[in-house]
């Protein structure tokens, strides 16, 4: 038997995108929740960072709470700084004021910690690493993936300061340390 929504608050324990689902606890306690992949993907992501607090729709079923709608994901807490040495030489208000741009992804390796995406309508490289990757919010990347990047041009070339999903990128929305 299937009850009805309610509202959770809670931080992602862990999601694995090849096994298609993961963990989220939420802040008022009881069972954890499944978040299954197909949900994620609604909301626009393929991935979502280990402890990204996370606003869900859940239900009780008879297999226990499972989220059925992503309302809202929020970048894990990070230590402030930069998230790459090469960025710390970079003025912050520069990378604030780099534009969204939309791309895709080449491939990338977590197992490496990096890899590559295209911006539409160009062939240049673009190196993304996962503490970018991790301090957007997000765990990993598909090859062929839509995203949204915030770019620069950096002493090894150009790199990811900012993933975003595609949508998220559509709706134009900024971490969350940049907009309060």
């Amino acid at each position: 038997m299937v009850e009805s929504r309610d509202i959770v608050r809670g931080i992602v324990k862990w999601f694995d995108p090849v096994k298609g689902y993961g963990f989220v606890v939420a802040e008022d306690g009881g069972a954890d929740i499944l978040l299954h992949a197909n949900v994620l993907r609604h909301f626009g992501q393929n991935s979502v960072a280990e402890g990204a607090p996370i606003d869900l729709a859940v239900q009780q079923t008879e297999r226990g709470r499972q989220a059925v709608e992503v309302r809202d994901i929020r970048p894990p807490e990070i230590a402030t700084g930069p998230a790459l040495a090469d960025l710390a030489e970079i003025d912050p208000d520069i990378l604030a004021a780099a534009p969204l741009v939309p791309s895709r992804v080449k491939w990338f390796d977590r197992a490496k910690g990096f890899g590559f995406a295209n911006v539409f309508g160009d062939d240049a490289d673009v190196f993304v690493h996962a503490e970018v990757l991790r301090r957007s919010g997000l765990a990993d990347l598909l090859p062929g993936e839509a995203v949204t990047l915030r770019v620069i041009d950096g002493r090894r070339g150009k790199m990811a300061t900012e993933v975003l999903a595609w949508e998220a990128g559509l709706r134009g929305n900024r971490r969350a340390d940049e907009s309060a």
